[in-house]
């Protein structure tokens, strides 16, 4: 079965146990569990924490200090153009097999 086809099914089997009233509804602490349980995941993964944070860093530094817009331009707005010259390329690459992994 391919991927769209099983979406629709399982879109119209939410559609109707929420008509029906048996479809299950989340309390407040099983979503907190749910949340903390991705945030692990997430965090569990070095190369992609270390990825975010140094994108965070460069934006906070570009704001603190005032900078030509020569100098300014050196830092791309795309990640992975920032990413390719870095020491840090290869966790890069890895981040990003993840993700394409997870959305397959």
């Amino acid at each position: 079965m391919d991927r769209d086809r099983q979406k629709e099914i399982a879109r119209k089997g939410g559609k109707a146990a929420h008509q029906k009233g048996t479809a299950h509804e989340f309390t407040a602490d099983e979503a907190r569990a749910a949340g903390r349980k991705g945030g692990e995941a997430v965090s569990a993964n070095r190369g992609h924490m270390s990825h975010i944070g140094r994108i965070g860093g460069k934006k906070s530094a570009g704001r603190k200090k005032q900078s030509s817009p020569t100098e300014l331009s050196a830092v791309s707005e795309n990640p992975e153009a920032n990413m390719l010259d870095s020491p840090d390329a290869e966790s890069h690459q890895a981040t990003e097999a993840h993700r394409a992994e997870d959305a397959a």
